[in-house]
Protein backbone atom coordinates (compact mmCIF):
# COMPACT_ATOMS: atom_id res chain seq x y z
CA UNK A 1 0.00 0.00 0.00
CA UNK A 2 1.47 3.13 -1.01
CA UNK A 3 0.03 6.55 -0.08
CA UNK A 4 0.80 9.80 -1.88
CA UNK A 5 0.41 12.03 0.87
CA UNK A 6 0.81 15.55 -1.33
CA UNK A 7 -0.21 15.27 -5.11
CA UNK A 8 -1.87 18.48 -7.11
CA UNK A 9 -3.94 16.52 -8.82
CA UNK A 10 -6.42 18.91 -9.75
CA UNK A 11 -3.85 20.65 -11.50
CA UNK A 12 -4.86 21.78 -15.35
CA UNK A 13 -1.80 19.46 -16.48
CA UNK A 14 -4.21 16.36 -15.42
CA UNK A 15 -7.32 17.62 -17.23
CA UNK A 16 -6.90 15.93 -20.57
CA UNK A 17 -6.22 12.08 -19.08
CA UNK A 18 -6.71 12.61 -15.40
CA UNK A 19 -8.57 9.09 -15.13
CA UNK A 20 -6.02 7.55 -16.77
CA UNK A 21 -3.83 9.20 -14.05
CA UNK A 22 -5.53 7.85 -11.36
CA UNK A 23 -5.93 4.23 -13.06
CA UNK A 24 -2.15 4.05 -13.19
CA UNK A 25 -2.14 5.22 -9.64
CA UNK A 26 -4.17 2.56 -8.57
CA UNK A 27 -1.91 -0.35 -10.57
CA UNK A 28 1.17 1.11 -9.11
CA UNK A 29 -0.33 0.24 -5.80
CA UNK A 30 -0.93 4.00 -4.67
CA UNK A 31 -4.13 3.42 -2.50
CA UNK A 32 -5.10 7.04 -1.41
CA UNK A 33 -3.85 10.36 -2.30
CA UNK A 34 -3.97 13.73 -0.98
CA UNK A 35 -4.91 16.58 -3.25
CA UNK A 36 -3.23 20.06 -1.92
CA UNK A 37 -5.19 23.38 -2.67
CA UNK A 38 -3.59 26.41 -3.32
CA UNK A 39 -6.19 28.91 -3.19
CA UNK A 40 -10.14 28.70 -2.73
CA UNK A 41 -10.58 27.98 -6.95
CA UNK A 42 -8.32 24.71 -6.15
CA UNK A 43 -9.68 24.08 -2.82
CA UNK A 44 -12.79 23.79 -4.22
CA UNK A 45 -11.52 21.81 -6.95
CA UNK A 46 -9.40 19.34 -4.38
CA UNK A 47 -13.39 18.79 -2.76
CA UNK A 48 -14.64 17.56 -5.93
CA UNK A 49 -12.18 15.22 -7.00
CA UNK A 50 -12.89 13.45 -3.66
CA UNK A 51 -16.44 13.20 -4.90
CA UNK A 52 -14.94 11.75 -7.91
CA UNK A 53 -12.58 9.23 -7.02
CA UNK A 54 -12.65 7.05 -3.67
CA UNK A 55 -9.18 7.20 -2.70
CA UNK A 56 -8.34 11.08 -2.88
CA UNK A 57 -8.61 13.19 0.21
CA UNK A 58 -8.66 17.00 0.41
CA UNK A 59 -6.07 19.72 1.43
CA UNK A 60 -7.72 23.27 1.68
CA UNK A 61 -6.01 26.88 2.01
CA UNK A 62 -3.70 29.35 0.57
CA UNK A 63 -0.26 28.74 -0.63
CA UNK A 64 1.94 31.62 0.31
CA UNK A 65 2.05 32.60 -3.62
CA UNK A 66 -1.46 33.65 -3.38
CA UNK A 67 -1.62 35.16 0.07
CA UNK A 68 -2.16 38.50 -1.18
CA UNK A 69 -4.74 37.47 -3.00
CA UNK A 70 -6.55 36.27 0.90
CA UNK A 71 -9.92 38.48 1.26
CA UNK A 72 -11.86 39.42 4.26
CA UNK A 73 -14.36 36.64 4.45
CA UNK A 74 -11.78 33.64 2.84
CA UNK A 75 -11.27 31.88 6.12
CA UNK A 76 -14.40 31.64 6.56
CA UNK A 77 -15.16 30.30 3.59
CA UNK A 78 -12.42 27.50 4.35
CA UNK A 79 -14.00 26.88 7.59
CA UNK A 80 -17.47 26.25 5.80
CA UNK A 81 -15.45 23.94 2.91
CA UNK A 82 -13.65 22.31 5.97
CA UNK A 83 -17.10 20.41 7.26
CA UNK A 84 -17.19 18.84 3.63
CA UNK A 85 -16.64 15.31 3.75
CA UNK A 86 -12.99 13.81 3.16
CA UNK A 87 -11.52 17.40 3.86
CA UNK A 88 -8.55 16.65 6.00
CA UNK A 89 -5.84 19.23 6.60
CA UNK A 90 -5.62 23.07 5.87
CA UNK A 91 -2.52 23.79 3.80
CA UNK A 92 -0.44 24.17 2.02
CA UNK A 93 0.38 27.13 3.85
CA UNK A 94 4.01 28.85 5.02
CA UNK A 95 6.70 31.02 3.41
CA UNK A 96 8.05 31.04 0.31
CA UNK A 97 10.75 34.04 0.10
CA UNK A 98 12.50 32.25 -2.68
CA UNK A 99 10.11 33.53 -5.40
CA UNK A 100 8.09 36.57 -3.05
CA UNK A 101 5.25 36.54 -5.54
CA UNK A 102 3.44 37.44 -2.78
CA UNK A 103 5.07 40.19 -0.55
CA UNK A 104 6.25 38.94 3.31
CA UNK A 105 4.51 40.68 5.52
CA UNK A 106 1.65 39.24 3.42
CA UNK A 107 2.55 35.74 3.44
CA UNK A 108 3.36 35.74 7.07
CA UNK A 109 -0.14 37.35 8.02
CA UNK A 110 -1.77 34.22 5.80
CA UNK A 111 0.31 32.08 7.40
CA UNK A 112 -0.67 32.74 11.19
CA UNK A 113 -3.94 33.14 9.80
CA UNK A 114 -4.51 29.87 8.64
CA UNK A 115 -2.69 28.30 11.33
CA UNK A 116 -5.27 29.71 13.80
CA UNK A 117 -7.74 28.64 11.36
CA UNK A 118 -6.52 25.18 11.87
CA UNK A 119 -6.11 25.37 15.11
CA UNK A 120 -9.79 26.12 15.63
CA UNK A 121 -10.37 23.09 13.66
CA UNK A 122 -8.66 20.52 15.19
CA UNK A 123 -7.11 20.23 11.61
CA UNK A 124 -3.40 19.03 10.95
CA UNK A 125 -1.08 21.38 8.36
CA UNK A 126 0.69 20.95 5.21
CA UNK A 127 3.48 23.38 5.54
CA UNK A 128 5.42 25.05 2.87
CA UNK A 129 8.81 26.82 3.57
CA UNK A 130 11.63 28.13 0.73
CA UNK A 131 14.34 29.62 1.80
CA UNK A 132 12.08 30.99 4.77
CA UNK A 133 13.72 28.29 7.26
CA UNK A 134 14.19 30.71 10.32
CA UNK A 135 10.93 32.47 10.26
CA UNK A 136 8.80 29.14 9.64
CA UNK A 137 10.24 27.54 12.39
CA UNK A 138 9.80 30.76 14.48
CA UNK A 139 6.33 31.13 14.01
CA UNK A 140 5.47 27.12 14.10
CA UNK A 141 7.46 27.30 17.57
CA UNK A 142 5.03 29.73 19.02
CA UNK A 143 1.96 27.85 17.13
CA UNK A 144 3.03 24.15 18.27
CA UNK A 145 3.58 25.67 21.87
CA UNK A 146 -0.08 26.07 22.09
CA UNK A 147 -1.85 24.08 20.21
CA UNK A 148 -2.86 21.05 22.71
CA UNK A 149 -3.07 18.55 19.95
CA UNK A 150 -2.18 14.83 20.75
CA UNK A 151 -1.58 13.71 17.20
CA UNK A 152 0.64 14.74 14.44
CA UNK A 153 0.28 18.69 14.12
CA UNK A 154 1.08 18.85 10.21
CA UNK A 155 3.83 17.80 8.24
CA UNK A 156 6.94 19.51 6.74
CA UNK A 157 5.88 18.72 2.80
CA UNK A 158 9.11 18.65 0.10
CA UNK A 159 11.47 19.07 3.57
CA UNK A 160 14.88 21.08 2.13
CA UNK A 161 16.27 21.65 5.72
CA UNK A 162 19.08 19.40 7.17
CA UNK A 163 18.67 16.70 9.94
CA UNK A 164 18.98 19.30 12.24
CA UNK A 165 16.19 20.84 11.49
CA UNK A 166 13.94 17.98 10.64
CA UNK A 167 14.73 16.84 14.38
CA UNK A 168 13.26 20.06 15.83
CA UNK A 169 10.53 19.69 14.12
CA UNK A 170 9.75 16.00 14.98
CA UNK A 171 10.47 17.05 18.54
CA UNK A 172 7.15 19.90 18.24
CA UNK A 173 5.22 16.92 16.55
CA UNK A 174 5.52 16.99 13.09
CA UNK A 175 6.14 14.73 10.15
CA UNK A 176 8.82 15.17 7.85
CA UNK A 177 7.60 14.81 4.34
CA UNK A 178 10.03 13.59 0.90
CA UNK A 179 9.47 13.75 -2.20
CA UNK A 180 11.39 12.97 -5.91
CA UNK A 181 14.64 14.81 -5.61
CA UNK A 182 15.20 12.28 -3.15
CA UNK A 183 16.28 10.37 -6.33
CA UNK A 184 18.13 13.07 -7.62
CA UNK A 185 21.88 13.23 -7.76
CA UNK A 186 23.53 14.81 -4.12
CA UNK A 187 20.43 15.56 -3.03
CA UNK A 188 20.21 16.67 0.82
CA UNK A 189 17.00 14.61 1.22
CA UNK A 190 19.21 11.50 1.22
CA UNK A 191 20.59 12.79 4.85
CA UNK A 192 16.93 13.17 5.57
CA UNK A 193 15.46 9.80 4.31
CA UNK A 194 18.79 7.60 5.55
CA UNK A 195 18.60 9.54 9.26
CA UNK A 196 15.21 10.43 10.75
CA UNK A 197 12.82 7.83 12.30
CA UNK A 198 10.92 6.09 10.20
CA UNK A 199 7.86 6.66 12.02
CA UNK A 200 7.98 9.92 11.41
CA UNK A 201 8.63 9.99 7.51
CA UNK A 202 5.70 10.51 4.74
CA UNK A 203 6.19 10.58 1.09
CA UNK A 204 4.78 12.50 -1.57
CA UNK A 205 4.99 12.99 -5.27
CA UNK A 206 4.06 16.62 -5.19
CA UNK A 207 2.83 16.34 -8.82
CA UNK A 208 2.71 17.39 -11.45
CA UNK A 209 6.31 18.89 -10.21
CA UNK A 210 9.30 17.32 -9.45
CA UNK A 211 9.43 13.90 -10.98
CA UNK A 212 12.12 11.11 -9.47
CA UNK A 213 14.68 9.94 -11.84
CA UNK A 214 14.12 8.69 -14.69
CA UNK A 215 11.42 11.07 -15.50
CA UNK A 216 12.95 14.13 -13.88
CA UNK A 217 11.74 17.11 -15.84
CA UNK A 218 8.34 15.22 -17.15
CA UNK A 219 4.56 15.55 -15.59
CA UNK A 220 5.12 13.70 -12.10
CA UNK A 221 2.20 11.89 -11.12
CA UNK A 222 0.98 9.69 -8.48
CA UNK A 223 2.15 6.46 -9.64
CA UNK A 224 5.55 7.44 -10.11
CA UNK A 225 5.74 7.40 -5.67
CA UNK A 226 7.20 4.01 -5.96
CA UNK A 227 10.60 5.50 -7.30
CA UNK A 228 10.50 7.48 -3.92
CA UNK A 229 10.25 4.57 -1.89
CA UNK A 230 12.12 2.15 -3.76
CA UNK A 231 15.12 4.93 -3.37
CA UNK A 232 14.40 5.42 0.63
CA UNK A 233 14.47 1.71 1.06
CA UNK A 234 18.24 1.56 -1.02
CA UNK A 235 19.17 4.41 1.61
CA UNK A 236 18.39 2.67 4.85
CA UNK A 237 19.06 -0.80 3.42
CA UNK A 238 15.29 -2.44 3.88
CA UNK A 239 12.80 -3.73 1.81
CA UNK A 240 10.89 -1.33 0.04
CA UNK A 241 7.55 -2.93 1.10
CA UNK A 242 8.46 -1.93 4.34
CA UNK A 243 9.31 2.11 3.47
CA UNK A 244 5.70 1.75 1.92
CA UNK A 245 4.02 -0.15 4.76
CA UNK A 246 5.05 2.49 7.64
CA UNK A 247 4.66 5.81 5.44
CA UNK A 248 1.33 4.75 4.59
CA UNK A 249 0.58 4.54 8.42
CA UNK A 250 2.30 7.42 8.86
CA UNK A 251 -0.54 9.75 7.12
CA UNK A 252 -2.85 7.66 7.52
CA UNK A 253 -2.58 8.92 11.28
CA UNK A 254 -1.09 12.17 9.95
CA UNK A 255 -4.63 12.89 8.10
CA UNK A 256 -6.75 11.14 10.63
CA UNK A 257 -7.75 8.61 8.01
CA UNK A 258 -8.67 5.62 10.12
CA UNK A 259 -12.59 6.47 10.55
CA UNK A 260 -12.79 6.96 6.80
CA UNK A 261 -11.23 3.71 5.76
CA UNK A 262 -12.85 1.17 7.94
CA UNK A 263 -14.05 -1.76 5.44
CA UNK A 264 -12.07 0.23 2.69
CA UNK A 265 -8.68 -1.30 2.67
Amino acid sequence: MLVDSHAHIGAPRFDSDRDKVMERAREAGVSLVVDVGSDLESSKKAIGLTRQYDEVYAVIGFHPHNASRMINGDLETLAELSQQPKVVAIGEIGLDFYRNLSPRDAQIESFKRQLGLAEKLGLPVVIHSRDAQQEVLGILTDWAGHSGQDKPLGVLHCFSGDIELAGRYIEMGFLISIAGPVTYRNSHAVDIARDIPLEKLVVETDCPYLAPHPYRGKRNEPSYLSFVVEKIGQIRGIPSDLIAEQTANNAIRLFRLASYLKGVL
